[in-house]
């Protein structure tokens, strides 16, 4: 198996961030989101980091999966929790560890530092290939039900 490198999404990672949460879209809730507003709303992240931060995953030069992280302050832990969003693997390159390497990444991160606490995110209820992988990978989603309102 080839080495997979995560690293930060850069700017020259804007155009394929962005064609991911598109397909990552129209798969998982079968919404069509407007490139243009995509592509500005990532652009959005690179260039306030307050916004987030894009991790993405190489095997052999090609970005074959990414995610997005945003820092959620928790009063109770006195830290912050990154929250993952916006996941996405290529269809072919799923099951390669591309998440996996990207999850260890940031698990490594938190273990390291002296202000993170955890990792969170959320997944649809009906996605259940996603939940298997992220409970291999040892996390739970027993503790929270997710309520929201978007406009």
């Amino acid at each position: 198996m080839s080495e997979i490198l995560v690293r930060p999404g850069l700017l020259f990672d804007i155009e394929i961030i962005a064609d991911f949460q598109i397909k990552m879209a129209l798969e998982t809730e079968n919404l069509k989101l407007d490139a243009n507003t995509v592509i500005k709303g990532v652009t959005a992240v690179m260039d306030d980091p307050s916004k987030g931060k894009y991790w993405v995953a190489e095997i052999n030069g090609e970005v074959t999966g990414c995610l997005l992280t945003v820092n959620e302050w928790s009063d109770w832990r006195n830290g912050t929790v990154l929250w993952i969003h916006s996941v996405y693997v290529l269809p072919h390159m799923r099951k390669s560890g591309a998440f996996k390497a990207l999850y260890q990444h940031l698990k490594n991160m938190v273990n390291e530092s002296s202000d993170l606490r955890g990792l969170r995110l959320y997944v649809d209820k009906t996605n259940l290939n996603a939940q298997k992988v992220y409970e291999s990978l040892g996390m739970s989603g027993e503790h929270y039900h997710l309520f929201e309102w978007l406009k």
